[in-house]
């Protein structure tokens, strides 16, 4: 990325906290390659089209992501029709898993001293009795590449909350699916995306029903699609983080070292 100035580089890639500037944990983790991503603007007409995308998705996500802290809290907000299925199944998987949440640590900064870091977490929350750090995404599968941000966080709390115990992603999305053969349809950035059921055998798939062609699907109306997963091993992963920041400090030498941070 090209940065005009000092004071532009530390805005988009940090924090300041009590006059000290820290890299934000979200800006080293995007160092890691992500292959999928790439197969996916691989298959767009153009780059202008891949941007277009990603900035549509961010506002979508950037609008669950409010809402459902603001839910989790157990405020009453107004919600955009746009992702009121989404907010809906929320609220009932709230009161099914007993989720129990601090409002004063939502989106709650949060320092690493001796590593030198920062990071913004979504919230601390209790679940089954085991209390941990939450984070919510808005993508249509939780993916390995997370857990590098959770442990970044969970670290840095550490010394703050020694009953800290694990952590969970709580994934938030809203899908329709198909009457006929179970495909999912959904549509993120304007951009529809279609996951037919797995084959196998020669009719197999779905319980023995064969996927519909594309011209087939009847599809529902939108619902929500929330999954939750805990990862209470943390250390392999916060290793793993902290290689991606040193790989990241190599990548940003030169800036780092215009700011006095290296």
């Amino acid at each position: 990325m090209y940065f005009t100035d000092e004071e532009h580089f530390k805005g988009l890639n940090g924090y300041v906290i009590d006059g000290i500037w820290y890299p934000r944990v979200t800006s080293i983790v995007n160092i890691k390659s992500k292959p999928a991503l790439y197969r996916y603007y691989g298959g767009l007409d153009s780059f202008a089209e891949g941007e277009s995308i990603k900035k549509i998705s961010a506002g979508e996500g950037t609008l669950v992501h409010e809402t459902s802290e603001k839910v989790l809290v157990g405020d009453d907000p107004t919600i955009d029709p746009a992702i009121a299925p989404a907010i809906d199944s929320l609220k009932k998987f709230i009161k099914e898993s007993k989720i129990q949440v601090d409002a004063e640590w939502v989106e709650k900064k949060t320092v690493h001293f001796s590593e030198r870091y920062a990071g913004t977490i979504d919230a601390l929350a209790l679940i089954d009795g085991k209390f941990g750090v939450l984070d919510i995404k808005t993508s249509q599968a939780i993916y390995r590449d997370y857990n590098l941000q959770t442990a970044a966080y969970f670290a840095s709390l550490q010394e703050t909350f020694r009953n800290l115990q694990t952590r969970w992603i709580l994934r938030i999305d809203q899908i329709q699916k198909c009457f006929k053969c179970g495909a999912t349809r959904r549509v993120k950035g304007g951009r529809e995306k279609i996951r037919t059921p797995f084959m196998n055998g020669k009719n197999g798939g779905n319980g023995g029903v064969k996927a519909c062609l594309a011209s087939e699907h009847e599809w529902s109306g939108l619902q929500g699609d929330i999954e939750l997963q805990e990862f209470p091993y943390w250390h392999d992963d916060f290793q793993a983080f902290l290689g991606a920041k040193k790989l990241w400090e190599w990548e940003n030498d030169y800036w780092l070292k215009k700011i006095g941070y290296i």
